[in-house]
């Protein structure tokens, strides 16, 4: 059993991450940059270490920083998180050297599925159907528009390490693409200190469906059912629903036991998540794995009653799985929608102090904020994770819109009213929107 455990992270998950730690018993370790000196993760850890300063360079991506605070303070593991270091080799294997477990797939695993083009390649391996594309990597623009020309438009350029819908880009045209090529890949340089491209056809008018999967150190591997995630602005997921309301149920078996398959031909342990998109004809193709935990688990949770975070740490601590396949339940519906403090219309970061914050206490919010604190430009925009559950999709609609209206945060802007703005709509109310969603009929209005 650990006895403590340091989350190398900050805000909402590491908050997440620590309340399941205290009902566990494990005392917890936080770090910090100067411009989270203040945040209340810091001040629901047992201890808290500053690390550097407000860029994540400086330090929540200071790997050898963040190895001296868990050996100074003794933890007997490390939870990533999300982004960050949660998809890091170094940092993987770095924890293996030092005797720390790293709660999360081994580091040969991280590397295999952290490339895009090296995760295509085991998948269609194992046999899983993939979206058509290659299978190396692009190192010119001429041989770019060479494999569109063959591959036939409309494409998606992508970064090999990309993510976030960082180095992504639609392209319907040979002109497109070379405007894109360039720009994505010195972005992908930048963002991932990678900057390898590849292209697939592009599936239009998609379902972006993942399925969220558990393995063991015991080859014991289950999938807890599938998220709906096509509500994107930008690749960016906004909202997130379980189960999707777009899936028949032999479809909806045929992705889970895919995603088992996929994951044991990894010799995958922890928890992971098998992302596809999936055609109108309910075909569905690979499309990457991220190796962690998702920012929208919550959902997951909400309808199986699993503590996701748990068993990712009962799971690193060499337990078996204490249930099988037959036994995860699936009830009810859920609805997850992030709250960015971000301009709604632009979508441009919205920076500042919270002068007021009012959150309703009948639903889960999964957040790091307090009166007075401030919101910097130096992390991602997400400050915030209203989540419901409802008997049927439709309650836990309405559960959702009422939770996001008695919402008021001030001082910054925030995409509430876009949130509301695609919960009121006709199509989305439906259940048969896809990723196009947004920009087609919110952006455009």
């Amino acid at each position: 059993m650990f006895s403590k455990i340091l989350i190398a992270n900050r805000g909402e998950i590491a908050v997440r991450i620590m309340k399941t730690c205290k009902k566990l018993g494990i005392q917890t370790v936080a770090v910090y940059s100067e411009a989270d000196e203040h945040s209340p993760h810091v001040k629901l850890a047992d201890e808290a270490y500053y690390i550097g300063g407000p860029r994540v360079h400086e330090s929540y991506l200071n790997l050898e920083k963040i190895m001296q605070v868990a050996k100074e303070a003794k933890a007997d593991a490390i939870h990533p998180g999300y982004g960050l270091l949660s998809e890091n080799t170094s940092f993987a294997a770095r924890c293996e050297e030092e005797g720390i477990v790293f709660i999360g797939p081994s580091k040969e695993v991280i590397t295999k599925m952290g490339s895009k083009i090296e995760s295509r390649k085991a998948m269609m391996e194992a046999g899983v159907p993939v979206v058509p594309g290659i299978t190396t990597a692009i190192p010119t623009v001429e041989e770019a528009i060479a494999i569109a020309n063959q591959i036939g438009y409309p494409v998606m350029l992508k970064a090999s390490s990309g993510g976030g819908g960082i180095g992504m880009q639609v392209v319907d045209t040979e002109q497109t693409l070379v405007q894109a090529f360039e720009s994505n890949q010195t972005r992908a340089k930048n963002f991932f200190g990678n900057g390898e491209m590849y292209i697939e056809k592009l599936i239009t008018d998609a379902h972006h469906i993942e399925i969220q999967v558990l393995a063991d150190a015991h080859g014991n591997t289950v999938y807890l059912w599938e998220r709906e995630c096509s509500v994107q602005r930008r690749n960016q997921k906004v909202i997130e629903e379980a189960s999707s309301p777009f899936l028949d149920e032999a479809t909806r078996h045929a992705m889970g036991e895919v995603a088992v398959k996929a994951a044991k031909s990894l010799g995958y342990v922890n928890a992971g998540t098998i992302e596809f998109l999936v055609d109108h004809e309910k075909n569905f193709y690979f499309l990457e794995m991220n190796t962690r935990l998702q920012v929208e688990h919550p959902v997951t949770e909400e309808i199986t009653g699993l503590d996701l975070v748990e068993q990712q740490i009962r799971i690193a601590e060499g337990h078996p799985l204490s249930f099988t396949q037959a036994e995860i339940a699936r009830n009810g519906h859920a609805l997850e929608a992030r709250i960015y403090a971000e301009d709604p219309k632009t979508f441009f970061p919205s920076p500042g102090k919270i002068h007021t914050l009012d959150l309703p206490e009948h639903v889960r919010i999964d957040h790091c904020l307090e009166e007075g604190i401030t919101i910097t430009p130096f992390y991602d925009p997400m400050i915030a994770k209203v989540i419901v559950h409802g008997a049927t999709r439709e309650d836990a609609i309405a559960k959702l819109q009422q939770a996001l209206q008695e919402t008021k945060i001030e001082g910054i802007k925030t995409n509430i009213s876009m949130l509301l703005s695609v919960l009121e709509d006709e199509t989305f109310q439906s259940g048969v929107y896809t990723t196009s969603f947004v920009q087609q009929q919110l952006i455009k209005k």
